[in-house]
């Protein structure tokens, strides 16, 4: 399955019901990472990469195909592991009540991606997206 497939497919998703555990399956083996919005303060990832990030008000996150990461491990921004760490990873940007849109979640990164919506009672709640891990 393509990016754009399961973009599609997730297309048009309520609130609490983004995947079924058949399509976290699928985007695993496919090596598809899916990255979407919840409640007012995290960001879910599924699929090849299976983890959640707190962003708060929004905010940025690092991946690589082995982790993801907010934030220096060793508390210090100008660690020079962690210049090398972000090096090595790419960002990608959550934004909180993006004024573009009106969603409360979308997302911004230079990774080659498809996007898909997330609607809650009827109003964008979110706009995901799906990338390749290949692409890390």
């Amino acid at each position: 399955m393509t990016a754009k497939e399961m973009a599609e497919i997730l297309d048009g998703r309520e609130y609490g019901d983004e995947m079924t555990q058949g399509e976290e399956l699928e985007a695993r083996k496919s090596g598809l990472v899916v990255v979407f919005g919840y409640s007012d303060d995290g960001v879910e990832l599924d699929g090849a990469i299976y983890d959640e990030v707190s962003c708060y008000d929004g905010g940025g996150f690092y991946v690589t195909k082995d982790r993801v990461w907010s934030g220096p491990d060793c508390g210090n921004d100008r660690c020079e592991f962690y210049q090398a760490a972000k090096k090595e990873a790419k960002l990608i940007t959550a934004i909180w009540c993006d004024p573009e849109s009106g969603a409360s979640w979308s997302y911004k990164t230079d990774i080659p991606h498809e996007t898909f919506n997330i609607y809650e009672d009827g109003e964008l709640f979110c706009i995901g997206i799906v990338f390749s891990i290949d692409d890390l």
